[in-house]
């Protein structure tokens, strides 16, 4: 098994331990810099009371001097998918001091500028507390998961053993976040034991992904929110010469994407199979005809329980020796492989009746109307009693019924085809149709995002303030200016970041699409982005303008935010089939 802190103690410190971009240009870090970020950590950890410590940050390649530092120091770390105050709080009641990026209300703590520890190099043993990281949220509230130091570095032997051989020397780019287990060993751990460089920056747009894959040999770590919507406009030739492998996981990769994603970047991609609890278990790729059967990772012993139908695992990666259960329902396939049959916890109870929440989507799916569709359980908008909330991607033909006749015909329909599959009671009261799922840093949809979609939960505004300045119509051309505000308390600008708030870029698109939706006859649908640029950061409560045109005959959005200060971001939006 790996040593990671003696394998990064011995390396030579003039070798690239990662890349940082700074003015678009990627610089190199080198193994001693990251080294003496770790000392600066660990001096930091070593005066801070307390065994337990929060930690938050952006930048991959500080993250993990961080956490190397703070183990260092003999502290458990506490990861965080975001620092949304819910989050902050309940991280504050299990730990003793937030280190990173944390908002201003939890005094976070930073290394001073000249900080540096003078103990030698050593790390703690295998049996150390090493982390608490917490389930993804898409269920319900995430659990807190503890990892031994041994637990972690197992799976990194296990993912060297496996895939090392067919990567090389190769660095890592990640479209996910190493505040989760995933990230943290696909992005962070298991490049530092194997002496890859890390790319400091998790890439949330395709267009950087196009750029940054084909600069040299790298390995993409990704999810299936990202691989699925990969623009085939964009030219990825490069990017296939340059990639050795493409990891994806967080939940399965439909078999379309699949085959997509491995034409645009010349690779199958790697699907892993595995939770916050377990780490990994099994692995697939995805090939056409084939019944997309999960492979156990080596060391990895599985099971289906007789009872339940689900399946149990046993493995280094656990806490013990035993048998763990999980609620993931299975069967047998050939060559000592599973099938994943969904998830065997989604019963909930509405009005005294037991409900499949994988039943009503099924047979959402199953109507022809919808592509995609998510139900949970929400609150009634007045009083205690709770109903179910559908989220749904329509389909072509879903998409053409929306236009035509709108969305209480749709919701009719649908609700009409659940008639003859589910009892009346378990009927969705709340819909909405989306453009796509909303999906977080580790591209999964949580269930707290879904019920933001519904003003449940976090009261923040979402929206700037907003007042029509134009508006010109054909035969001049549909197009309409907008003055925006962003007020500070935006809940987008949670996390985003401490220092000082910025508007995520994503967010900027969505509002251009909001608006164009909202003045034009958009069409339904969306092909893709073109030209998007971003020059300037949007701050909060400073006044700038939305310059919207609709391209009817083309089903072109174009946008762009400017102000007294210059363009800030711009861009022409696809819609149609």
């Amino acid at each position: 098994m790996v040593d990671l802190f003696s394998v990064l103690g011995a390396r030579d410190g003039a070798a690239i331990a990662g890349w940082r971009k700074a003015a678009s240009v990627s610089t190199p870090v080198s193994v001693a810099a990251l080294r003496a970020r770790v000392g600066a950590w660990r001096a930091l950890a070593l005066r801070t009371p307390g065994a337990n410590a929060a930690l938050y940050l952006d930048d991959s390649l500080e993250f993990a001097a961080a956490l190397l530092g703070a183990w260092q120091a003999g502290k458990t770390v506490w990861l965080s998918a975001d620092t949304l105050d819910a989050s902050c709080v309940a991280l504050a009641r299990s730990v003793d001091c937030f280190l990173g990026e944390f908002p201003p209300r939890w005094t976070p703590l930073h290394p001073r500028q000249d900080e540096a520890c003078a103990l030698p190099w050593s790390g703690p043993d295998a049996s150390f507390p090493a982390l608490v990281v917490h389930t993804s949220g898409s269920t319900g509230e995430p659990q807190a998961i503890p990892k031994k130091l041994s637990q972690l570095i197992s799976e990194v032997s296990t993912l060297e053993a496996l895939f090392g051989p067919a990567m090389g020397d190769a660095d890592i780019i990640a479209t996910v976040s190493h505040q989760h287990i995933y990230g943290l060993l696909f992005k962070v751990l298991w490049p530092l034991a194997a002496g890859r460089a890390i790319h400091a920056a998790s890439l949330a747009f395709p267009e950087q992904l196009a750029l940054m894959l084909g600069q040299r040999p790298c390995v993409l770590v990704a999810s299936p929110a990202h691989l699925k919507r990969l623009p085939s406009h964009l030219d990825w030739r490069a990017a296939a010469a340059c990639l050795r492998a493409v990891f994806s996981s967080g939940g399965p990769l439909a078999p379309d994407a699949s085959v997509a994603a491995a034409h645009l970047l010349g690779h199958v991609p790697a699907e892993i199979y595995g939770s916050s609890e377990t780490g990994g278990v099994a692995w697939r790729r995805h090939h056409p005809g084939s019944p997309g059967a999960w492979e156990a990772l080596p060391g990895v012993a599985w099971r289906i329980a007789p009872d339940s139908g689900r399946l149990e695992v046993r493995s280094h990666h656990l806490g013990d020796d035993g048998w763990l259960e999980l609620e993931d329902r299975v069967s047998s396939a050939p060559d000592a492989r599973f099938l994943l049959l969904g998830r065997g916890d989604r019963l909930v109870k509405i009005e005294e009746k037991r409900i499949s929440l994988d039943a009503i989507e099924a047979a959402l799916l199953a109507s022809g109307f919808a592509s995609e569709a998510r139900v949970i359980v929400c609150p009634e908008r007045a009083g205690e009693r709770q109903v179910l909330a559908a989220f749904v991607i329509a389909s072509a033909s879903g998409r053409a019924l929306l236009g035509a006749e709108g969305k209480q015909a749709l919701n009719a329909l649908l609700r009409a085809h659940l008639g003859g599959v589910v009892e009346a009671v378990a009927l969705p009261r709340r819909w909405r149709y989306l453009d796509q799922l909303p999906f977080n840093a580790q591209g999964k949809t949580t269930h707290a995002q879904l019920l933001a979609l519904l003003g449940v939960g976090d009261a923040r505004p979402r929206v700037p303030q907003v007042r029509l300045i134009e508006r010109d119509a054909p035969p001049n051309g549909a197009r309409v200016l907008l003055e925006l505000v962003v007020p500070s308390t935006l809940f987008y600008f949670d996390g985003h970041f401490t220092q000082a708030p910025v508007l995520p870029g994503v967010v900027q698109v969505d509002w251009a699409i909001r608006y164009g939706r909202e003045h034009f006859a958009v069409a339904p649908g969306f092909r893709g982005i073109h030209a998007l640029k971003f020059q300037q950061v949007v701050r909060p409560d400073v006044p700038f303008r939305l310059e919207l045109k609709y391209d009817s005959a083309n089903c072109t959005l174009h946008f762009r935010y400017f102000s007294d200060a210059g363009q800030h971001a711009g861009g022409r939006i696809l819609f149609g089939p």
